[in-house]
């Protein structure tokens, strides 16, 4: 458990370390705002991460609750006046309450039945963002007044950057303190054989509910972000494509992998950059990467790199 704990804790300290050296080769603003897109993508991996690789539930919908986060904090900040800290607060606590009242029927579901529930919540998430125009200004869009605290207005890829590095950080110690809890534990043994969880006395659907609100919460706080960081948002944000790549990130990094979630996010976000004129096939090499993990790396790439240097060692 020390040598656990130590790896994991050297792991945090490696992503810290990177943070803080990053800017140093950032040559301008359009690298900075790649980074902060990584940072946000890498932190709705974490908490999806522990949905699917340690829980074992099958989310193709988060992008709504991303999408849901965004929009909710963009309406009552930019529509209704609130202060951007308690429309904030609304929007995450409003996306716990839905991703609650939906967990329960949808977590008995198993299987490709899951996924279709899931996919089913996101698709109607996006639905109503994009049919909903008089209030969410449909598929045009909407504006996003600036993020104000204490009087100090946060603009400027530098200063956002500082703040997702941060809420990476946070995040990650997150995840492997709930990893390493009995709650962890507790998510592990429902991903092995949930009848022998509960057998043993583990409260499965009690669980479930809890890590699909607390990766809901993730996914709404970085929709959230979004938002107050490019004061612009559309229905895009909860397309299904956007959960597919949530997804595929998880599985790319390695499943049940907290450092791996992160390594996904990075190649999946920098991916569409080296794509640039190529938008069209996007989606198909998304599609051709996931499947290539999946026949060859079943694991994911940190994991099966990391079984490797065991054996090699």
């Amino acid at each position: 458990m020390g040598k656990l704990m130590n790896q994991r804790t050297g792991g945090l300290g490696l992503v810290a370390v990177v943070i803080v050296l990053l800017p140093w080769f950032l040559p301008n603003i359009f690298y900075y705002d790649v980074a902060i897109h990584v940072g946000i993508n890498a932190i709705v991996a974490v908490g999806l991460n522990l949905l699917i690789g340690y829980a074992g539930q099958i989310s193709l919908g988060h992008a709504g609750f991303f999408g849901l986060g965004a929009y909710g904090s963009g309406i009552l900040a930019g529509t209704y006046g609130w202060h951007p800290v308690l429309a904030l607060l609304a929007a995450l606590i409003g996306v716990g309450v839905l991703a609650f009242i939906v967990a329960r029927p949808i977590l008995r579901l198993k299987g490709h039945y899951l996924a279709m529930a899931t996919l089913g919540l996101g698709i109607l998430v996006a639905i109503v963002l994009r049919a909903e125009t008089w209030l969410t200004g449909g598929p045009d869009g909407m504006i996003v007044p600036s993020f104000e605290i204490f009087g100090w207005t946060l603009m400027g890829e530098t200063t956002w950057y500082w703040i997702v590095g941060g809420l990476l950080l946070v995040t990650v110690w997150l995840a492997l303190n709930i990893i390493d809890s009995p709650v962890g534990r507790a998510l592990r043994s429902v991903h092995g054989s949930e009848v022998a969880a509960q057998v043993a006395g583990v409260d499965t659907t009690h669980y479930k509910v809890l890590v699909f609100v607390i990766s809901a919460v993730f996914a709404a706080l970085m929709g959230v972000v979004t938002a107050f960081y490019s004061g612009f948002i559309t229905p895009d944000l909860a397309s299904f494509f956007h959960s597919i790549e949530f997804v595929t990130m998880v599985v790319v990094g390695g499943m049940a992998s907290t450092f791996g979630a992160i390594i996904g996010a990075v190649i999946l976000t920098l991916l569409p950059q080296l794509l640039t004129g190529f938008d069209e096939y996007e989606a198909m090499v998304f599609g051709a990467i996931l499947m290539a993990t999946m026949i060859f790396l079943p694991k994911g790439l940190l994991p099966s790199l990391a079984a490797r240097l065991r054996k090699g060692g």
